[in-house]
């Protein structure tokens, strides 16, 4: 009998398209976890991404997971090993700063949500031999910006796109308005020391930035 779930190609976009930013969590105080997550759904972002940048990362996916609404998915998951603890702690979804046809593979296996980082043509083509259509622009400005990812859009007309890296409340809404982005990722939603009551207003204004922003 085949350990292998099957892999639901539209789940990576129906997550994608539950608002215009996914916050880019890195979480240090594991005391604040859980009401990070609560700010941020109560200002309209339910999609989150806990980066296993710190020792806590995996405990704050088990506690967000706790909160009503949440959708948590693990970031900066780098290899198997990673991606499988991501999996144990709950994780919803699955982000990379980069892929690789061992853990494309091995996402593709455990029929989790994949959003793998890509940053050039031969990334891309990668993914799409593996049979992915959804990817993470990373490092967006440090890659090129706006004007690389338009010029990727051609030959890769069906892929579609969440920019991360250096995406600001200020120049989210250009990245928005091109037809293969469905949303940006972005850690100004939820800075260090910000209180609940900041964060649920920086998600409103930032839930607000995808109206009449369709991706398709």
């Amino acid at each position: 009998m085949s350990d292998t779930l099957p892999y639901k190609t539209g789940e990576i976009e129906r997550i994608m398209k539950m608002g215009p930013v996914v916050p880019v969590l890195v979480v240090d105080d594991i005391g604040k976890a859980r009401e990070t997550a609560e700010a941020l759904v109560e200002g309209g972002l339910k999609v989150l991404e806990v980066t296993l940048r710190t020792d806590c990362a995996l405990d704050a996916i088990k506690r967000m997971n706790l909160v009503p609404g949440a959708i948590v998915g693990a970031g900066t998951v780098t290899g198997v090993e990673t991606l499988q603890q991501a999996l144990d702690a709950g994780s919803e979804f699955i982000v990379s700063p980069g892929l690789t046809t061992k853990l494309g593979e091995a996402a593709l296996k455990a029929g989790v949500p994949l959003l793998p980082g890509i940053a050039n043509s031969g990334d891309i083509m990668r993914g799409m031999e593996l049979g992915l259509q959804h990817f993470k622009f990373f490092p967006a400005m440090a890659a090129g910006g706006i004007p690389a990812l338009k010029a990727l859009c051609g030959p890769f007309h069906t892929a579609k796109f969440c920019p991360t890296g250096g995406i600001s409340a200020a120049n989210a809404p250009e990245w928005l308005a091109m037809k293969q982005v469905l949303c940006v990722g972005g850690s100004w939603v939820a800075p260090a020391g910000a209180s609940p009551e900041e964060i649920v207003a920086l998600a409103r204004e930032a839930s607000g930035l995808g109206q009449g922003h369709t991706g398709q």
